[in-house]
């Protein structure tokens, strides 16, 4: 029986795991993890992350061919083949810093399978790295004092959190880079093998270590690119009466451009986006390829500028000032589908109304008070420390009705379903009046609103009174 050991049980390694598990059914896999507590969370019926289907699929196979343990030196020994699927954030200080990714975690996953291991192994780079880095990667497992050989991939995901089932199910396609040498070429067929069982050959495309690595990057920075664009034109129909959703519809209509991330809204968020452009542009920087690196750093600045217009928007529309009073924060996610906060634009617009000493009632049906206080703290250095009145300043809801009763303003951030379908006439009747609903995903009907009564704000539409 073939043996899968993947290091990092995160939003990546475990439901990738989940379903190669699923799918292969003559495979063992092992998901390890330094954090017991989150081993536990994935040997329980609550899982650590929220995911549609992942539930399912990990119930489907989990004590059969898909397990969840702290013993990693033990499952590095008996795995056939290695992932790495760790964390890599952006560096906060040091050369690089705010730019390039920090790929210790990577380097000591290569250390430890060097050190532990006793037979060869293939060992496949999941982690999103800055190209090159399974050079480092190999140097390091070549320095072992056996004798081995370690054949090192690179097989980056494309998944989206909150379809990442899907994704993994029905991937639009699979991407895997080897060395050009017999021994890399054979490692890259023992891997397309694995994907064989259920995504057809066509679909798995194999390339040399460096695209491979760098082709991640690029995707991301891509996706980015589009929303960074839309955003953009968005501030121009605000200030020329246009609508943005129609421009979207309209140029999504050219099939050379396509509807997909066109979507207008307060700015992109999760933990890859901004993290890959920055690693572009340090790449880039790192190449002597200036133009280049700035090119890429505007779509940074773009969402920058998109969310920090969006809370300057509120306070205009609110007389100039927020002091005080009660802002009803619909979703903290940074999309729908998902609990993941990490560089959610939401914090970004909580922060700034806290500055204005907003009162903020923060509902999201799958983030918790404890992990939003991380995300504060975490991105943009916000805690009890730098901020004493935090806990004066946020509140979380049990529901979104709670948050909105007696509230000035309803800013949604998150483009929950749940969100659409409010009884927005109840709603209105609680609040405080003028009423204003702020909604930064454009998911509301403007003109149904205001009939209610609100005064609304949707990003690139004119704005409209009661």
């Amino acid at each position: 029986m073939v043996k899968i050991c993947c290091m990092g049980a995160g939003y990546v390694g475990g439901p990738t795991m989940a379903v190669i598990a699923a799918n292969c059914p003559e495979i063992r896999v092992t998901v390890v993890d330094l954090n017991a507590a989150q081993i536990a969370a994935w040997n329980s019926s609550n899982l650590p992350i929220y995911e549609p289907g992942l539930q399912a699929v990990v119930e489907s196979c989990r004590g059969k061919n898909l397990f969840f343990s702290t013993e990693i030196d033990k499952e590095i020994q008996e795995a056939d083949i290695i992932f790495i699927s760790v964390n890599t954030p952006t560096k906060t200080q040091g050369i690089g810093a705010g730019r390039a990714a920090n790929i210790k975690n990577c380097e000591l996953c290569a250390r430890n399978i060097a050190k532990v291991s006793t037979t060869n192994k293939i060992v496949v780079e999941k982690s999103t790295v800055p190209v090159r880095t399974a050079d480092a990667v190999r140097q390091v497992l070549a320095c072992n004092d056996k004798g081995l050989t370690f054949q090192v991939l690179s097989n980056p995901e494309f998944l989206a959190e909150g379809t990442a089932i899907d994704d993994l199910q029905r991937p639009s396609r699979v991407l895997i880079g080897g060395e050009e040498t017999p021994g890399g070429q054979a490692a890259i067929e023992t891997l397309v093998s694995v994907y064989a069982n259920w995504v057809p050959r066509e679909q798995i495309i194999t390339t040399n270590l460096w695209s491979s690595e760098l082709s991640k990057l690029v995707a991301n920075a891509f996706l980015a690119q589009r929303v960074s664009s839309i955003n953009s034109i968005s501030a121009l129909c605000e200030s020329t009466g246009a609508d943005v959703s129609e421009i979207s519809r309209a140029i999504g209509s050219d099939p050379r451009i396509g509807p997909k991330f066109l979507q207008s809204s307060v700015g992109f968020g999760g933990s890859c986006f901004q993290k890959d452009i920055l690693n572009l542009v340090y790449l880039c920087e790192s190449y002597g390829l200036n133009e280049c690196a700035e090119y890429w750093h505007q779509v940074i600045k773009m969402n920058e500028y998109q969310k920090s217009r969006f809370t300057k928007k509120m306070v205009e529309r609110m007389f100039n000032t927020a002091t005080g009073k009660k802002i009803a924060i619909l979703g903290f996610a940074f999309k729908k589908d998902t609990g993941d906060t990490r560089e959610t634009a939401s914090a970004f617009v909580c922060r700034d109304l806290m500055q204005e000493r907003a009162k903020l009632h923060v509902y999201d049906p799958q983030v918790k008070r404890e992990q939003m206080l991380i995300e504060f703290d975490y991105t943009l250095n916000v805690n009890a420390k730098t901020e004493p009145d935090l806990d004066k300043l946020i509140t979380t809801s049990p529901s979104a009705y709670d948050a909105c009763e007696g509230a000035h303003a309803i800013a949604i951030l998150t483009e929950w379903d749940e969100f659409k379908t409010l009884d927005y006439q109840r709603i209105y009747e609680k609040m405080a009046k003028p009423a204003f609903v702020f909604d930064g995903r454009n998911i509301v009907d403007q003109a149904t609103l205001r009939k209610i009564g609100f005064e609304v704000y949707s990003i690139g539409k004119p704005w409209s009174q009661a």
